[in-house]
């Protein structure tokens, strides 16, 4: 085979491969801070334990703090 063959079958391969690739790019989700928090707590990583301690106290001052909120609103 020639090299003016070699060469046309190199850019016909390369052009099928590139026809073969996907239009749609890969989408990550996006995780939020407290997704990613509770991914961490819920490992078995040094400090996860504090982790899940601090968003477990978080979460109890909201609930409470929401408590509050809803019984001043009533008469």
């Amino acid at each position: 085979m020639s090299k003016r063959g070699i060469a046309l079958a190199a850019a016909a391969l390369a052009l099928a491969l590139a026809a073969c690739g996907k239009d749609e790019p890969e989408t990550k989700p996006v995780l939020t801070q407290r997704e990613k928090d509770s991914i961490f707590a819920n490992s078995t990583i040094p400090g996860a334990r504090a982790v899940k301690k601090s968003m477990t106290v978080a979460d109890s001052a909201t609930a409470r703090q929401q408590r509050m909120m809803d019984t001043s609103q009533n008469p």
